[in-house]
């Protein structure tokens, strides 16, 4: 399990602009739970993934796995079971590298780095596999530079690298926003068959309000760093997308959005 307990955030502490996003916010998270997350602008849906990250510090509280503080572990520790898939399709992956370069990178996270090849020939098989399996025919581009690929081509790599290595989390920034709505349509369909499969505890923060809807089990609303709206299970399955509209659009008209 998951747990965000008692976590404080206050950006720019001192100043005029001083803001106090998280006030002892708690978050559980159950194992196996796939959590959409939506939210207007500010609300504090990709500060919460930054701080279960590592990427922002907090002022008090903890973050911890399985009853254990990850809170000030290094990246490379927190990382180990933990894969990120980011909004822009390129900060997953190495542009100058080739799909099969990078394949062979994440195959090795976790792993000791000695002065041998970085590719192992041995397991091409099983990376074209792999990538045959997501259906976007990038099966025969393992010698294609990565960032000569699309967005969509580029992202559905990155969501494979994520997740190729044994993981307990992955979290889901946002990462369709930058595609069109075909290629997007496409993602959400390779990531909720990833989860599935290798049934993941999966955190999506999303725009999307569809998506929300549609996928995973469990359903946050976010403003202004509290849950003002969790539904889990079949709760979560009679929400619908009017509903969940009408309280996005209030919430938003009153912060001013």
């Amino acid at each position: 399990m998951l747990e965000v307990r008692e976590v404080t955030k206050i950006y720019n502490p001192g100043s005029v602009m001083e803001q106090c996003l998280f006030d002892k916010f708690s978050l559980s998270v159950e194992d196996g739970q796939f959590v959409s997350i939506v939210g207007s602008n500010g609300s504090g849906k990709t500060s919460l993934l930054n701080i279960i990250c590592g990427s922002i510090a907090v002022e008090s509280g903890d973050v911890l796995v399985a009853g254990e503080s990850i809170l000030r572990k290094k990246d490379f520790q927190r990382y180990a079971t933990m894969g990120r898939v980011y909004q822009n399709p390129s900060m997953g992956t190495c542009p100058n590298l080739t799909m099969l370069e990078n394949l062979s990178l994440a195959d090795n996270k976790g792993k000791s780095f000695g002065f041998g090849r970085g590719v192992n020939k041995k397991r091409i098989d099983r990376y074209r596999a792999e990538l045959e399996g997501l259906g976007l025919g990038l099966e025969d581009k393992l010698n294609v530079k990565m960032g000569s690929l699309s967005g969509g081509q580029r992202q559905a790599a990155a969501l494979l690298m994520a997740t190729m290595t044994p993981l307990r989390f992955l979290i889901l920034d946002e990462h369709t926003a930058a595609l069109d709505p075909k290629t997007a349509e496409v993602i959400m369909l390779l990531t909720d068959k990833i989860v599935r499969e290798k049934r993941l505890t999966a955190m999506m923060v999303t725009h999307n309000l569809r998506y929300a809807v549609e996928y995973g089990d469990r359903l946050l609303m976010m403003d202004r760093g509290q849950a003002v709206l969790d539904r889990a299970g079949a709760e979560k399955k009679q929400t619908s997308m009017e509903e969940l509209l009408a309280l996005f659009n209030k919430i938003s008209a009153e912060c001013g959005n």
